[in-house]
């Protein structure tokens, strides 16, 4: 069904230009290996339980014993976020760590900027690395000018 109006005198929606598409594209790969690269050290060190990681989670009152796991969990969320087909699920699980990371560190007092909102920054770095580098996600949430 035809709406009338020729085709060819129909708007276009505006196409990026492809270097503005792969500036996005490099800028999202960058982020996501800065995200993986921290996903990877914290899980990695809380796995093979680094004194210093333990006495950090022991004084915002963690227990020692739930350091293995917290570390497991968040390994399996940075190979989730690297494989392409699960990379919205593994951006969107570490959600609910960062979130009870914000409460921990605002419950110990430590300083809201520098500590208290890091997880909030790193969240930002995981979903704006995810969105430069995946058009799908793009198409589905545009941002417009």
């Amino acid at each position: 069904m035809s709406s009338g109006v020729p085709i060819s005198s129909q708007a276009a929606p505006p196409v990026a230009q492809p270097s503005v598409l792969a500036g996005l594209l490099w800028s999202g790969r960058i982020l996501s290996v800065l995200v993986v690269l921290f996903l990877l050290f914290d899980g990695i060190t809380k796995v093979m339980k680094v004194s210093a990681v333990l006495a950090a989670s022991v004084r915002l009152g963690l227990s020692e014993n739930l350091i293995v796991a917290i570390g497991v969990t968040l390994l399996v969320c940075a190979i989730l976020y690297v494989i392409p087909r699960t990379s919205i699920l593994g951006a969107i699980l570490p959600t609910g760590y960062l979130g009870g990371a914000v409460s921990i560190q605002l419950r110990v007092g430590n300083p809201l900027f520098s500590q208290g909102l890091f997880p909030v920054y790193f969240g930002v770095l995981v979903r704006v690395g995810l969105y430069f580098r995946d058009a799908r996600l793009r198409a589905l949430v545009p941002l417009r000018s």
